[in-house]
């Protein structure tokens, strides 16, 4: 209500609107300017009493599926409410609004579907994508979240499902980097789906047909893009949940076209790196004289890769040198040249070498960090853990899977498999560990810490592009953030207590960076840190109007 550009509403139209409405926090002053008066109960509550009514309700709830019902029911009607609980109980909200309990939402989408949230661009709008997209009712975007429902999470093809990841993402950007949730659109582009099991669900709501694909594919994804350059322009598009071979394809398409990034391949990449960089404080061995072994061979562990090829070459050895720094193991073993049966985009990290399974690639290659990103659980067995930990010190153990239930290990087994040394950062949150009397506490390798100050960064320079330089400047900034008390307890990550500050932080590096690439078209200010919190969103209700 204190956007001028909103238009003016009054009564119950106030009400309805979850921008506008504050509920029983409204003013007797602001009950009376806008036709509220007999439609509230008559005391005003302050916005903390709001919070403490909303968190004994949300106690109430008996699962994880029930307490996201409730925080989705509470975004649908009042926004900064719901914004002002979820950063007051972050590290609790952020596995319901997210990994691992939106991928049960994901699962149960129409079933659980309540109210309309985000576009929908179906094969079926072909020839009329910008059409679709003008009627969204907020015209300033600045943030799309866009899915084709095909790669969700480890879960596979969800189809139309898939829309509960943008939803969810879009929630991380403006909690976590204050985003303004007006100026964020997630969309599910719906092609159909090869899950038989969804397709016979009587209440599944997408398209009853199988997956388009090839060149018809490849036509709705470029017409959506020219759609976005014309409906919304200068919206950041990010790519989420497409299978690897479309991720791949279409980071190398757009990337340089148009404002976009991939998060699973250059998010991921991101969140890794800089608990990398953190580990490093740790073991006391720089990364440059590191060798890295990763088990699964799709978009996140060659994003990863290709990422960290780019820090060591800053560190100063050559491209080759950093990519023989880098193995590769899928399902058919220890990627080498010659040996055939992987994708283009792992071929540059097939080097010369017998192939072999997981645990001999440990044994030949005594690498210092082993990281998972298979979407299998159990795939760093007890033998290969107390192998690493005969190798290492401290062994630098990432299990990145989404989500929980995918992890290649639990937090306890890492760190009693290892005998307490290991160094271990997972994709969904564990919790921390007592062994043999010391307090483990396991880092959340998450992707909010990266894609959300990424966003706030660009938002704030009016940058043009993203570059992997703003991947590399975000995951140094990252790990700049991670105390020597943390790094004590074993946390490769900052806590997410501090998630805010850690997204404006990242977003005056990605900013610097624009700015110094000739790629920002907002007017640099003076005070940069002041520029970039100045387009940060308030939880708190400001008067209204």
């Amino acid at each position: 209500m204190s956007d001028p550009a909103q238009p003016r509403t009054s009564g119950v139209d106030v009400l309805r609107e979850p921008a506008l409405n504050r509920g029983t926090a409204f003013t007797e002053d602001e009950r009376n300017a806008l036709g509220l008066r007999g439609l509230l109960p008559p005391k005003v509550s302050s916005q903390d009493e709001q919070v403490d009514r909303i968190r004994e309700n949300y106690a109430r709830m008996k699962s994880d599926i029930g307490r996201y019902l409730y925080l989705t029911g509470l975004q649908d009607r009042n926004e900064k409410l719901f914004y002002r609980f979820v950063l007051d109980h972050i590290e609790e909200m952020m596995p319901i609004i997210y990994t691992p309990t939106v991928g049960a939402a994901a699962l149960a989408f129409g079933h659980i579907y309540r109210h309309p949230r985000g576009l929908y661009v179906t094969a079926e709008d072909r020839g009329r994508v910008a059409s679709v997209l003008w009627n969204w009712p907020h015209r300033d975007v600045a943030v799309i979240v866009v899915t084709d429902g095909e790669r969700i999470l480890g879960l596979g093809d969800l189809g139309a499902n898939g829309m509960a990841i943008p939803i969810g993402k879009l929630s991380l950007y403006s909690a976590c980097s204050g985003i303004d949730p007006a100026r964020t659109l997630p969309i599910t582009i719906d092609v159909g789906t090869n899950n038989d099991e969804l397709r016979g669900d009587p209440l599944y709501l997408g398209l009853d047909q199988d997956r388009v694909r090839g060149p018809d594919y490849d036509d709705l994804i470029e017409e959506f893009v020219q759609a976005v350059q014309e409906v919304f322009p200068g919206a950041l598009i990010q790519f989420e949940d497409f299978l690897t071979p479309n991720a791949y394809r279409l980071l190398r398409r757009y990337q340089g076209r148009v404002l976009s990034f991939n998060d699973d391949i250059q998010g991921t990449a991101g969140v890794a790196l800089g608990g990398l960089y953190a580990t490093t404080r740790i073991t006391g061995t720089p990364l440059a004289e590191q060798t890295f072994l990763f088990i699964g061979a799709g978009s996140a562990s060659t994003g990863i890769a290709d990422l960290l090829v780019c820090s060591l070459v800053e560190d100063g050895l050559s491209e080759a040198e950093a990519r023989q720094r880098c193995w590769l193991v899928d399902s058919k073993g220890l990627i080498v040249s010659g040996r055939g049966g992987f994708r283009e985009y792992a071929a540059p990290y097939a080097h010369e070498h017998e192939t072999t399974d997981a645990y001999g690639a440990i044994e030949a290659l005594q690498p210092t960090a082993l990281i998972g990103a298979t979407g299998h659980p159990d795939t760093f067995s007890r033998e290969m853990v107390e192998l690493m930990s005969e190798i290492n010190e401290k062994p630098v153990l990432f299990a990145l899977s989404n989500p929980t239930s995918r992890a290649e290990c639990t937090a306890e087994q890492a760190y009693y498999w290892s005998g307490g040394r290991a160094v271990y950062a997972s994709g969904s949150p564990f919790p921390p560990v007592d062994y043999e009397g010391r307090r483990l506490v396991p880092g959340q390798a998450n992707n909010v810490y990266i894609f959300p100050g990424i966003g706030l960064g660009v938002v704030a320079s009016g940058a043009t592009r993203v570059t992997d330089d703003m991947f590399l400047a975000a995951a140094r900034a990252l790990a700049g953030r991670v105390s020597e008390a943390a790094l004590e307890e074993g946390r490769v990550y900052p806590p997410l207590t501090e998630i805010r500050e850690v997204s404006i932080g990242l977003a005056i590096a990605v900013a610097e960076l624009a700015y110094e690439h000739g790629l920002a078209t907002a007017e640099r200010q003076p005070d940069l840190e002041a520029q970039v919190r100045s387009c940060v969103y308030s939880v708190e209700y400001g008067p209204a109007a």
